[in-house]
């Protein structure tokens, strides 16, 4: 696992140095123009997952674990400790990150991070300062459940995967009825998609719920002298998708947004009611989605999506 401390003034030192995804190898030479890259100095920010990391940014956590001997990638997030809460989650689902090697049920009993637990391993995220971080009591009481922004059931390749999703730094507050069914049922198409080899050579994903002070329906917590700001509830939730898949002889890309008001629905409406192109979920948003991507790809992908391509919709 590891942290990775962002201080916007690296991000001004490095305004000439961008970075495009090794992913793009294969790209026509002269078609690699990118403007809004991220610079390739911050770690980990060169992944196609990976938002624009703007003015607005927090600071960026990465954790990772290790996995059949290799380091790997588990979650990004870009935390505002000012709002105890996440702008967003990013990650990528590959036949690596889908596999799965752990069931949440197995944690009754389990040995993991210095602790036996008898239940789910919720917990603050180690990596964030105590004062900066959310703790469990902010929730407590709140009338609010943990929602998983990465998916327990996401990340099931290994136990640290696993576990790592129950940071709190990966939590958001949520009303119990949306949390399940209405945003469970979207997160378990994603997965469909995610761990559908014949789908995806790479699923990239971002989730978030607004944090935007016109975008924040009440605060929770803030009552522990460890917690002492207050946590910021959503008043909306989205999802970014961008697909990969080598096919014809190239790189072939797709991408999808997703725009959920936070509330009870009462019955689950079909996915597609929700579905956005990535250039209107970047108005909602205020978030610059996909960005190492050449602008050559980036700009038609972003402007339209087609449900025919996104089966299960």
């Amino acid at each position: 696992m590891k942290k990775t401390n962002l201080l916007f003034g690296l991000l001004a030192s490095a305004l000439i140095l961008y970075g495009c995804s090794e992913d793009e190898g294969s790209t026509a030479p002269g078609n690699n123009d990118n403007i809004n890259a991220n610079p390739a100095v911050i770690p980990d920010a060169s992944g196609l997952e990976i938002p624009h990391i703007d003015e607005h940014a927090g600071q960026i956590y990465s954790h990772h674990t290790l996995y059949h001997g290799q380091r790997m990638l588990n979650f990004t997030l870009d935390w505002h400790a000012e709002k105890k809460h996440s702008r967003w989650v990013a990650f990528t689902f590959t036949s690596a990150s889908s596999a799965i090697n752990w069931n949440r049920n197995n944690w009754a009993g389990a040995e993991w991070d210095g602790k036996v637990w008898d239940y789910d391993p919720f917990q603050p995220d180690p990596d964030i300062p105590i004062g900066e971080r959310n703790e469990l009591s902010d929730f407590r009481g709140s009338g609010y459940q943990r929602g998983h922004l990465c998916a327990s059931a996401d990340r099931l390749f290994s136990m640290d995967a696993n576990g790592q999703t129950f940071y709190l730094s990966n939590m958001s507050p949520q009303i119990g009825r949306f949390n399940s069914p209405h945003w469970s049922e979207l997160e378990t198409q994603v997965r469909n998609w995610g761990r559908s080899n014949s789908f995806r050579d790479t699923l990239f994903v971002v989730k978030g719920g607004t944090i935007r002070d016109d975008q924040v329906m009440a605060y929770i917590g803030g009552k522990d002298s460890n917690s002492p700001t207050k946590v910021a509830v959503p008043k909306y939730y989205f999802m970014a998708l961008l697909c990969k898949k080598f096919t014809g002889g190239q790189n072939t890309y797709k991408a999808i947004g997703f725009w959920l008001e936070h509330k009870d629905y009462g019955q689950t409406p079909p996915l597609r009611e929700w579905a956005v192109s990535i250039d209107e979920l970047e108005e909602k948003t205020g978030i610059d989605f996909f960005c190492n991507l050449p602008d050559i790809i980036e700009t038609p992908v972003e402007n339209k999506y087609s449900i025919s391509e996104w089966n299960g919709l």
